[in-house]
């Protein structure tokens, strides 16, 4: 049994994983920076909060398509040719999320800023909604053929599976970012932040766990993926319970944890498939049938191992770099810059 296609289903797990506990929080602070608050020092103190790390975190997702693309070429050719709606409305998420957290501070209106506001609100929550419902069901199953071609219309992928994945990346992605603000902020988002953990987060967790046991339930789980699930419980519990005592930075190690693991139960309890056939299981695509060739996989990999501890470096590095809170006393009042001539008048 070639052990190369293992190793790369496990290491686009991990990819995923990844993506899911740092783009979460970047996503998350993007929706409360809508309903939490209507302060502008505020919203420009969350904003900052991921200022430095965002446009990294989003590298996660790229390389984890990427990865997909080269070492399971039909995986990849049959999910995203079933999701391409889906998947075109995350594309025009992540551009208008983009364009809002880079134009909001260019004028110094308040309707300017509410408007880019409620874009980067909105593009954050698309894009959770979609990368949920397109896991949710790479992870469930899909109707595809005997070709990996996807039978019936373009919103076939709007199932119950799908709504709930959509759901469980949106409210991880609010409960792990309100750990994340209340660690990284001060002041009034601190304060809000660290209520909504302890308050509401549990709640928000709640569509997580159900696609978890979903999954479970669907493929008959393993011991590796029932125990991820427990994992996922007691971390859950854990995190509640220190945000209740309002120390965040346990608070927020639990809720990661329960994602990690969370997510590491749902690929476990998929294994060996990485798209499954709600038509027939002889159909089902997994990580023998999928896998690109061995010289590609090994390539892949000696190419992985050089680069790879460098990228995870680096990114360490830039979080240590910015690891001190953003207090309202940084932020600068909203001002206009004038060019250098109308200055000199």
């Amino acid at each position: 049994m070639d052990a190369l296609p293992v190793f790369w289903f496990i290491a686009i797990a991990v990819l995923w994983i990844g993506y899911l506990l740092l783009e979460g929080f970047d996503l998350g602070v993007g929706m409360h920076m809508v309903f939490s608050t209507r302060a502008e020092k505020d919203r420009r103190v969350m904003l900052n909060t991921i200022g430095p790390v965002w446009d990294g975190n989003e590298v996660w997702l790229i390389t984890a398509g990427a990865a997909i693309f080269a070492a399971f070429p039909h995986w990849y050719a049959s999910l995203f040719s079933a999701l391409y709606l889906p998947l075109t409305i995350t594309l025009v998420g992540l551009i208008v999320r983009a364009v809002g957290i880079e134009y909001r501070g260019k004028v110094a209106t308040a309707r300017w800023a509410t408007f880019w506001t409620w874009m980067i609100g909105l593009g954050s929550t698309i894009v959770a909604f979609c990368i949920g419902a397109a896991l949710a069901l790479t992870s469930t199953g899909l109707p595809l053929d005997e070709n990996g071609n996807r039978v019936g219309g373009p919103f076939v992928w709007l199932t119950l599976p799908a709504i709930v994945g959509g759901l469980a990346v949106v409210g991880f992605a609010l409960a792990h970012s309100a750990t994340f603000l209340a660690l990284k902020s001060d002041g009034p988002v601190r304060e809000r932040a660290g209520r909504f953990a302890a308050r509401w987060a549990p709640l928000c967790l709640v569509p997580a766990a159900v696609w978890a046991l979903w999954v479970q339930l669907r493929f008959g789980g393993t011991p590796l993926s029932w125990a991820l699930t427990a994992v996922a419980v007691a971390a859950a519990l854990f995190g509640w319970l220190q945000a209740r005592r309002r120390r965040e930075g346990l608070a927020f190690v639990g809720y990661a944890a329960f994602g990690f693991a969370g997510a590491g139960a749902v690929f476990a309890g998929m294994f060996p498939r990485v798209l499954p056939s709600t038509i027939d299981p002889a159909f089902d695509l997994t990580v023998w049938n999928a896998a690109s060739g061995s010289y590609t996989l090994g390539v892949m990999t000696a190419v992985a191992v050089v680069a790879l501890p460098v990228i995870l470096l680096y990114q360490a590095w830039s979080y240590w770099v910015f690891r001190k809170r953003v207090t309202p006393g940084m932020i600068p009042d909203a001002h206009v810059v004038l060019p250098a001539v109308l200055r000199a008048r």
